[in-house]
């Protein structure tokens, strides 16, 4: 019997199996289900669909006097053809709503925000990936004295995001040196890439900017660190400290390396890469990736899942959120809280993203991918 062959009985049994499991951690048994699931069937027969459903390999027992567990092709039957759409609260539409539309339009701070919120609202670690650009640019430069000694420097990208930096000098900074150091900035570093900024550059805007030379090396060296550091990609990560939460991760060990892979990155910032290009080959940006356990090809990500959804906006893609967790997961919530979230990106960079009656997020298989 293949998993589109289930019959509704055991789709039904198997579907209570895993959400008792995600509610409890503990293994299921027949008598629980009958007792908190309503299942309106006879022990005994709970228990044969429970062994038919093992030797299929929706579900595992740990130990041979215990119940059953869901396996990852279990978890994976259930994301895609058994979960339920999760009805966000008003309380929580509301929360994220006014929580990203208070980040004005700034994608850092947008992104950094649906990550906090998705962290605190799942308990569960959440991430946010900037994708890598071939080639990053700005488009234009203000800068603004806040005090004697303080500029700040304000670059609007190529891709739309609003970088800020403050510089500091040891000579007092003249209001009308910061003029014309936007003016000369605007003249000479507009659409200039990180490998274009070379030394003839740099002295022909010191003798442009005169008596005020000496802004030119802090400044361009902010431009340069800013053009670079956008370029390898960028990505955060929230409360890394409630895996802490779930018996999946008491093994010490096995955090250890998990730590350690979060603290590298590479492996996240060669999938968003991975996931960039797909997607602006495709129609939409309508699709959560879920990875479960060993479809993530990092080893020790074996008991976790990990759920994306690359956001795109104005027709190009502005970044990824994402979470972690254990294959005993949430899911119905976290993929609603995912799919709510990328739409509430879009409505806060003004490109009319959310609607509260949207149709159910679309789901796809992650094997292959992380």
């Amino acid at each position: 019997m293949t998993a589109g062959e289930l019959s509704e009985r055991k789709k039904w049994i198997l579907k209570a199996v895993i959400e008792a499991h995600i509610e409890t951690g503990e293994p299921v048994g027949s008598k629980y289900l009958m007792q908190y699931k309503q299942i309106a069937y006879s022990s005994a027969t709970i228990r044969n669909e429970m062994a038919e459903l093992e030797e299929m390999g929706y579900l595992e027992q740990p130990h041979t006097s215990a119940g059953r567990v869901p396996s990852e092709a279990g978890y994976r039957f259930y994301v895609d053809s058994l979960i339920e759409d999760y009805n966000m609260t008003a309380r929580e539409v509301t929360e994220l709503k006014t929580a990203l539309r208070s980040r004005q339009s700034e994608l850092d701070n947008i992104l950094e925000e649906a990550m906090r919120l998705a962290s605190s609202m799942t308990n569960y670690t959440a991430l946010a990936l900037r994708p890598r650009s071939t080639r990053n640019t700005v488009t234009q430069f203000e800068v603004i004295r806040v005090a004697e000694r303080k500029l700040i420097l304000v670059m609007v990208m190529a891709s739309g995001v609003v970088k800020s930096k403050y510089i500091l000098t040891e000579t007092p900074i003249p209001a009308d040196a910061a003029e014309r150091l936007a003016r000369i900035l605007n003249e000479s570093m507009v659409s200039v890439g990180a490998e274009e900024i070379t030394l003839p550059r740099l002295m022909d805007m010191e003798r442009k900017m005169g008596v005020y030379a000496y802004l030119v090396n802090p400044v361009s060296k902010c431009v340069y660190e800013t053009l670079t550091s956008f370029e390898e990609g960028e990505l955060k990560f929230e409360g890394v400290n409630r895996l802490l939460s779930y018996p999946e991760y008491y093994d010490i060990d096995r955090l250890k390396q998990i730590l350690a892979m979060i603290e590298q990155k590479d492996d996240f910032l060669q999938l968003i890469s991975r996931e960039t290009k797909a997607l602006e080959q495709a129609d939409d940006d309508g699709k959560v990736q879920v990875y479960i356990g060993h479809e993530n090809l990092v080893e020790i990500m074996d008991n976790s899942t990990l759920i994306l959804k690359t956001v795109k906006s104005g027709g190009r893609v502005v970044g990824t959120i994402g979470i972690i967790g254990p294959t005993r997961m949430d899911y119905s919530k976290v993929i609603s809280m995912i799919d709510h979230l990328s739409a509430g990106i879009r409505d806060a960079l003004g490109d009319g993203g959310y609607d509260d009656d949207r149709s159910p997020p679309k789901l796809t298989n992650g094997q292959g991918g992380f």
